[in-house]
C-alpha cells in the first residue's frame, strides 16, 4: 500500500508541475494588453514629439492621434532608432531616446497597434 502511495504521489507532482500556468507568459500577455495607444504610446508621442508635432502649434507632420501614429510607425521607429549625428534623426536637436521607449513603439507596432 505504501508503495502503489509513494507511487502515486511522485506521479501527480511530476503532472502537476506541467499544469500550471506560466508566469512568463501571463507577463508577456499582460504587457501586450497594457500597450495601447492609449496607455503607452500616446504618451511618449506627446513628450518627445511636442511641440513639432502636435498641433495647433506643430509645423511638422501632425502625429497627435491614433491614426495619424498607426500611418507612421514605420517612420517614427525608423528615425529614433537612428544616431544623433545621422540625416533624420528624431527627435531633432534632443538626446536619443532611451531603448527602453523605443521598444515600447517596436513593442505596439508588433501587437499589431491597439487602440
Amino acid at each position: 500500500m505504501k508503495k502503489i502511495t509513494c507511487f502515486l504521489l511522485c506521479l501527480m507532482v511530476v503532472i502537476f508541475q506541467f499544469c500550471s500556468s506560466s508566469r512568463k507568459a501571463r507577463q508577456s500577455t499582460s504587457m501586450m494588453v497594457t500597450n495601447t495607444y492609449t496607455a503607452k504610446v500616446q504618451p511618449i508621442l506627446a513628450s518627445s514629439c511636442a511641440p513639432c508635432h502636435m498641433p495647433p502649434g506643430g509645423n511638422k507632420k501632425a502625429l497627435n492621434t491614433y491614426e495619424a501614429a498607426r500611418n507612421n510607425i514605420d517612420d517614427i521607429i525608423a528615425r529614433i532608432q537612428k544616431n544623433p549625428d545621422e540625416r533624420g534623426f528624431m527627435p531633432f536637436k534632443h538626446p536619443r531616446l532611451p531603448d527602453s521607449t523605443i521598444q515600447v513603439l517596436v513593442q505596439w507596432k508588433n501587437a499589431g497597434m491597439p487602440q
